[in-house]
Order: structure tokens, then C-alpha cells, then sequence
């Protein structure tokens, strides 16, 4: 296991990057169409800040190209850095389904691990397309494609680039996506996949979330030996004792070296509540903040005093990132937020 470890070595998102990859929202099946123009122009903005920084792939049905191109030029994007790929996609949420990439340094190749997806256990039909949609990113980027016999969705799994994963018992385990896998099954899987040392368990994640409880709305690796992990100050709150427990539990976090990491507190936003939907508590969370050259996307929830608290926290955190706030509610209406919607591309060193 060793061997495998030190050849595949999975970057930490703050490690350089060639791309972040996007998924373009299309279906008025999934989103209401009065929010569905307002989406394609957020996915147009947030394309338009990333590309400051760095190159956009989007996957979308060549039949889309047209408008997308016509929504970034609303924006006044410059789409120099944007690249569309005609890969038809069933929604939007490209951590999940997108490729969870890798670096293989036995041959300095850039490393596409494709997980099986059924959309968090089988709740959102169809996602035959979403399914297909990694194999299809490796091959436009002429990587070296694993398929994982793992049911698993990248927003599941957190890395700090140094051989240590955080996971959650609730989805990796979960009888609707890997029914007949303990959880040795799953550790073995994970490292022979992605080349990790160690893998930390939380049980479950926060009210509201569809993936029964993603590590990407809980906690983040901000360096090799320093995480950020979400706390709710009010007690009559539902998710105040799951994350006290969490806490507890990460005190006992360590480095594959062995070394303490630091924990740092990260508030949540007062909950965003709904009527006649789906949820009825949004899974909104500062933890959903995706990491780029240079700059960090955070989201926001239109909570002046908790926002500018989180964002404040990141600035530390990151303090030589420029640290960017993206009003997330109408993503977060569908479950996720900045993180869930994006897939990072790491940079292969060069020889």
C-alpha cells in the first residue's frame, strides 16, 4: 500500500490547478424556470470570476453551447480562459459526478478517478448522463481514467494533499449506495484509488442535505495540518448537537506524520427555511467554499454580520488569497452551494 501511495498522490484544492470544471444548469424539471435564467446568469458570474484566475471547462450538450456562450457575453465575460466541452450532463452538481482528479507521479500523468454515481442513493432520476460524465472529462484531457467500483460523489470526501481523507459514515456507508462494502472495504478502496495513508470517519452531516450528509458542508482541510469545521451557536437548533459531536470527535484528528491539526470554528448561517418545497431547512453552510489559484469562492447567504464573520475567518485562513464572497441562495435552494457545483483540475508538475 505504500507503493500506491507513493505513486498517486491527490492534491490538496489549494495546490496549483490547471482548471475548474462546471456542469451547465439546463433543466426546468430541476430548477423553477423563473429560477432557471437566474442561475445560468450566477454559473455565467461565478465562470467569469474563475476565469480571473484561471481556466473554466464546462460540460454541456453541444445543443447548449449557444446560449451558454450568449449568457457569459450578458455578463460581459471575457471567454479567452473558458473551454465548452460537449458533454451532456443530467444536472448541475459536478463535484459529485465530475472526475475526482489525481496525480499519478510514476508517470507524471494526470490521474481521472470516475466513481460510480446513482445520485445520492438513488433520489434524483435519471443520472445515466451524469454517470458518463467522467470518463468523458478524462478523455478530453488525455488522463489515465480509473473507474472505482466505489458508489461514492467527490463532495463526500475531503483531502489535505498530505495522505489524509475525511469522510462521513452516513453517505460513504450508506446501505443505498454501497450495501454489501464494510468500511475496511471502502478505506481499501480509497487508498488504492487515490494513493491516501489514513482515513478519518464523522458519522453524519447537517440538516436539509439531499447527499445524506456531505464532508464538503462540514469540514475543510485550509492547510496540511489546519481544518475549518462548522459549529451552531443555538442550542435548540438541529444541527447544534451533531456538530458538537463532530467537534469532539476531530479533536482527535492527526497527520499521516502524526502532527495535531488545528481546528478552526466556522459559524453557521442562521437557517434558510422554505415553504412548499422539497426542504424545508436549506443546507446552507460556509464549509461549501471552493478553493482556486490564488482566491477562494465563499458563499454567502445574505446575512450581513454571519457572512462577513465567515468571510472574515477564510481571510485568515487564506491570507494570501483573495477571498471572494458568492451569494449562494438560489443554488443552495437545490441542496449544495459553490463547492458542489465546481471540480478542480490540478496542475501535473512538469518533468
Amino acid at each position: 500500500m505504500s507503493a500506491i501511495r507513493e505513486t498517486l498522490h491527490w492534491p490538496a484544492e489549494w495546490e496549483k490547478q490547471d482548471s475548474i470544471w462546471l456542469s451547465w444548469p439546463h433543466r426546468t424539471d430541476t430548477w423553477p424556470q423563473e429560477k432557471l435564467v437566474q442561475i445560468q446568469l450566477q454559473f455565467a458570474q461565478i465562470s467569469a470570476i474563475i476565469s480571473r484566475f484561471q481556466k473554466v471547462d464546462i460540460n454541456a450538450h453541444n445543443s447548449l453551447h449557444k446560449t451558454i456562450l450568449k449568457t457569459l457575453a450578458a455578463v460581459n465575460c471575457i471567454t479567452d480562459n473558458i473551454t465548452l466541452h460537449d458533454h451532456a450532463t443530467n444536472d448541475v452538481w459536478c463535484r459529485d459526478h465530475g472526475t475526482t482528479f489525481a496525480i499519478n507521479r510514476g508517470n507524471n500523468k494526470l490521474r481521472a478517478v470516475d466513481w460510480h454515481f446513482n445520485a445520492w442513493g438513488g433520489k434524483f432520476p435519471p443520472w445515466d448522463l451524469d454517470d458518463a460524465v467522467a470518463l468523458q472529462m478524462a478523455e478530453s484531457k488525455n488522463a489515465e481514467h480509473y473507474r472505482s467500483p466505489l458508489l461514492l460523489e467527490g463532495g463526500a470526501i475531503e483531502g489535505n494533499g498530505a495522505g489524509t481523507l475525511i469522510t462521513t459514515e452516513a453517505v460513504t456507508l450508506n446501505p443505498n449506495r454501497n450495501p454489501d462494502w464494510s468500511k475496511s472495504d471502502v478505506e481499501s478502496e480509497l487508498r488504492k484509488a487515490l494513493g491516501v495513508a489514513d482515513i478519518f470517519w464523522l458519522p453524519s452531516g447537517i440538516v436539509g442535505d439531499d447527499t445524506d450528509g456531505h464532508i464538503d458542508d462540514l469540514t475543510r482541510f485550509v492547510k496540511e495540518d489546519a481544518i475549518v469545521s462548522i459549529v451552531e451557536s443555538n442550542r435548540k437548533e438541529p444541527n447544534y448537537l451533531t456538530l458538537q459531536r463532530n467537534l469532539e470527535m476531530l479533536q482527535d484528528l492527526k497527520t499521516v506524520s502524526g502532527s495535531s491539526v488545528e481546528l478552526v470554528e466556522l459559524p453557521m448561517p442562521t437557517p434558510l427555511t422554505t415553504k412548499n418545497w422539497r426542504l424545508e431547512t436549506l443546507p446552507a453552510s460556509y464549509a461549501n467554499f471552493l478553493i482556486i489559484n490564488d482566491a477562494v469562492l465563499a458563499p454567502t447567504f445574505a446575512q450581513e454580520r454571519k457572512d462577513d464573520q465567515a468571510l472574515g475567518i477564510l481571510r485568515e485562513c487564506f491570507p494570501s488569497r483573495e477571498v471572494i464572497g458568492i451569494d449562494c441562495r438560489d443554488i443552495v435552494w437545490e441542496g449544495g452551494a459553490i463547492h458542489c457545483i465546481s471540480q478542480q483540475q490540478p496542475s501535473v508538475p512538469q518533468a
